[in-house]
């Protein structure tokens, strides 16, 4: 399980301040919900954390260490479109990630080795409803399933950290019940430190151990490009990482 802490954390584009003085101590296996405005930086804080970009100034430390400065396999992504490849079937889409794990330059497995990845990225696709759906292409999955294969091709490499950027925004009600039941079925089964992205309140409440939100204070327009971003609140939703 996973730690991290965020400590005094600026971000700056172009001269416009997007985030600052960020500080966050996250316990291990804690699901976290970032809510707040568009533009305020919620997005770019979770690419922050996923190392896609470095602060201008402060720190996050992942188990008393710096995230390192590029994505890597301990931390995995899902996005609210879906980050999955039109070409690859279901059960490719998965295998994909442990190929290139295991054979780097090629990322092609043969003989006894690709038999085994197959045989986990099946498990992968049952652990998110898919297994009968291994041999079709994304085009022919509904949304709700395509976020599901999204969500295994990024619990293949067995992530200490998942970061999840709106991912259930545009899913029906009923599909985006489902998924959030998976979800945090996969969270207490694995876990995981999870980040959330996310503009519904009920969700994050419904989900989350613990909602952070993220607000400008200053809002007049010479106030914009100077003051970014900060925490507004911080509560703790007391919710057991055990399954009810």
């Amino acid at each position: 399980m996973t730690a991290v802490s965020v400590r005094d954390v600026w971000m700056e584009y172009d001269g416009q301040i997007i985030l600052e003085r960020i500080s966050l101590e996250v316990k291990p296996h804690s699901f976290v919900a970032i809510v707040g405005p568009s533009g305020c930086g919620k997005s770019t804080f979770l690419r922050l954390v996923l190392g896609q970009e470095q602060a201008t100034k402060g720190q996050i430390l992942v188990d008393g260490k710096p995230v390192p400065k590029e994505p890597n396999v301990e931390r995995g992504i899902v996005f609210q479109r879906y980050s999955v490849f039109p070409h690859l079937t279901a059960l490719e889409n998965i295998l994909l990630g442990l190929e290139f794990a295991r054979a780097p330059v090629l990322a092609k497995l043969t003989g006894k080795a690709r038999a085994e990845a197959r045989a986990e990225a099946e498990t992968y696709l049952e652990g998110v409803g898919l297994k009968e759906a291994a041999d079709k292409y994304p085009h022919q999955l509904s949304g709700g399933m395509r976020q599901r294969l999204a969500l295994a091709q990024a619990l293949i490499k067995k992530p200490k950290i998942l970061l999840l950027d709106e991912p259930f925004g545009a899913l029906d009600p009923g599909i985006r019940s489902d998924v959030h039941a998976l979800t945090q079925k996969l969270w207490r089964e694995r876990a995981m430190t999870v980040f959330m992205v996310s503009h519904d309140l009920k969700e994050a409440f419904t989900l989350a151990t613990r909602v952070i939100a993220f607000d400008r204070r200053r809002n007049r327009p010479e106030e914009i490009g100077a003051y970014g971003a900060t925490v507004t609140f911080d509560i703790d939703v007391h919710r057991s990482a055990k399954a009810p």
